[in-house]
């Protein structure tokens, strides 16, 4: 019998986002999502399942409906449907699908999307790939929801990919603590501690959810139990080594370099700095640990002491009407300047200077300026130099945090 699903068609890139190769930004929000209907062919006698969270594969959604890349093996089709959150069992083939040989994930696919013939038999071809990436909150997301699928009712087979996947996370782990953007094999930029695009934190945040035997990890095995809480705590030390700032504390880089542990720059337009994006997702990474480390108070304390001094007031950022205008990897028809408004929300830059706390900018030269305006349209475009990251944070995470813990000085 067949039924109508719910399909998903990610609208334009907000004004900032970036391009798959060049994009930092956090996944587009839920309400950029749109629904279109399709038709498939599903049994009526189907299990049921309660939906599970997809806001994770957001990101890598977007990128492969709406930014250019030439690199990937399928590409988006014009009106190319998505399952709904409540086709659990057709996601997660999609997630067996796209599962490299080595446990991994490619990144920049859309989980959901509802795949023609062609497209998944391209997908099979390419099993032995070693193209798997954490960026932009890939494989640790996809490990989550196979381990609530799992939980839920679901096949051996879902129990052994996400397995497969647990077992890639914990062989991807550096040294030190943290994670590459891409593994196995990374080179450059991407070999580099990752807290870009939910990487490091992504990874410990599951990690974490599995040592405390979270209602979908209660069927995971001791000793991976066991090896997850020891990664948790080597993140941990290399988080609380990477703050910037010495013994006068901030936050943190895009990158960290893994031997130094020093701020490092990514791509041309990504200089090394502190950042109130990653910041804000380390510091809610570090408040749902146990208080028993004070260093950790002391580092989500600083952190959000540095948060609040670089909050800018009295500006909004603006999306004009342009000519439309066609780079590499995304088309836009606007520009974006900074105006002042003394009525607006608060804001933060992207990227401060360390040292001076100044919003810093970038474009394809990599020459610091001081300015959005002075950067090339298509960096203005391509790139969320604003936003408000930390305000959930401040405004109640923290405050919440800050009455549980009553005798932190």
């Amino acid at each position: 019998m067949q039924r109508f699903l719910w399909a998903v068609l990610i609208l334009l890139a907000s004004p900032f986002s970036a391009s798959c190769a060049e994009a930092p930004d956090p996944p587009p929000p839920a309400e950029e999502l749109s629904s279109a209907v399709a038709a498939t062919d599903s049994e009526a006698d189907q299990r049921t399942f309660t939906a599970i969270d997809v806001s994770a594969f957001r990101d890598g959604a977007h990128h492969w409906r709406k930014i250019r890349d030439p690199r990937r093996v399928i590409h988006v089709l014009p009106e190319q449907a998505a399952y709904a959150p409540d086709q659990v069992e057709e996601i997660v083939a999609n997630m067996l699908l796209f599962q490299r040989a080595n446990g991994g994930w490619p990144k920049d696919y859309d989980m959901l999307a509802a795949l023609t013939p062609e497209q998944r038999q391209a997908v099979r071809d390419t099993h032995h790939l070693l193209d798997t990436s954490f960026d932009n909150y890939n494989i640790h997301s996809q490990v989550d929801y196979l381990a609530r699928a799992y939980a839920a009712g679901g096949d051996q087979s879902w129990r052994d990919a996400c397995l497969r996947g647990f077992d890639f996370m914990l062989a991807a782990q550096l040294p030190g603590g943290g994670f590459p953007q891409r593994y196995p094999e990374p080179t450059g930029f991407a070999r580099h501690i990752t807290f870009n695009d939910g990487v490091t934190v992504g990874v410990l945040n599951v990690f974490q959810d599995a040592a405390e035997r979270a209602p979908h990890w209660q069927w995971l095995d001791d000793a991976r139990r066991q090896a997850a809480q020891q990664a948790v705590q080597r993140g941990v030390e290399t988080i609380l080594q990477c703050q910037i700032g010495g013994d006068a504390p901030t936050g943190w880089c895009q990158q960290h370099d893994p031997e130094t542990l020093a701020a490092a720059p990514a791509r041309t337009f990504e200089l090394a700095s502190i950042c109130p994006q990653e910041t804000t997702a380390i510091v809610r990474f570090l408040m749902r640990l146990p208080a028993t480390d004070q260093r950790i108070a002391r580092a989500v304390e600083s952190a959000v002491a540095w948060l609040r001094r670089t909050q800018l007031d009295g500006i909004r950022v603006e999306r004009m009407a342009a000519p439309t205008e066609s780079y590499e990897f995304h088309t836009t028809d606007f520009d974006v300047v900074v105006v002042r408004d003394e009525q607006a929300q608060p804001l933060w830059a992207r990227h401060y200077e360390i040292g001076s706390d100044r919003p810093i900018f970038a474009g394809r030269d990599a020459v610091k300026r001081y300015a959005l305006s002075e950067i090339e349209r298509e960096r203005r475009t391509g790139t969320p130099w604003y936003g408000n990251w930390p305000q959930g944070l401040l405004a109640e995470d923290y405050p919440r945090w800050r009455q549980s813990r009553p005798n932190t000085p």
